[in-house]
């Protein structure tokens, strides 16, 4: 599984584990579209901020801004290299592990978890 795959899961929980799936297997079976969308808009619902601010620890770690500290939050190894593993997923092929990096990372991580429909505060994406 990728790196953003386990943060995806782990702020998404068993919602996330159940659709992805489904939603894989479904041009395959041909489901039809409406036996994914109960599970697609329960994802939806979802308080990015509420949900990790309920993690053990949160309290103690600057998750908001430090892609290090969200890491470290949901419990994936925050090493240099699992970061420039996590930035070419996302389209950053130049990732050198610096602060402005580290940001800029982490804001991608927030952006791609409200594409994939968590509610996400403004003043953590773009």
């Amino acid at each position: 599984m990728s790196i953003f795959g386990k943060i995806k899961n782990a702020i998404f929980g068993s919602d996330a584990k159940a659709a992805e799936p489904k939603a894989a297997a479904a041009p395959v079976a041909a489901a039809p579209v409406a036996e994914v969308s109960p599970e697609r808009a329960a994802i939806s619902e979802v308080d990015v901020a509420a949900r990790l601010d309920n993690i053990p620890g949160s309290d103690k770690l600057n998750w908001r801004t430090s892609i290090v500290d969200l890491m470290k939050l949901v419990q994936i190894d925050a090493s240099y290299g699992n970061r420039k593993e996590l930035a070419q997923e996302l389209g950053n092929d130049d990732y050198s592990g610096s602060a402005e990096d580290n940001i800029l990372l982490h804001k991608q991580v927030m952006n791609k978890i409200a594409e994939a429909g968590g509610i996400v505060p403004a003043d953590l994406k773009d």
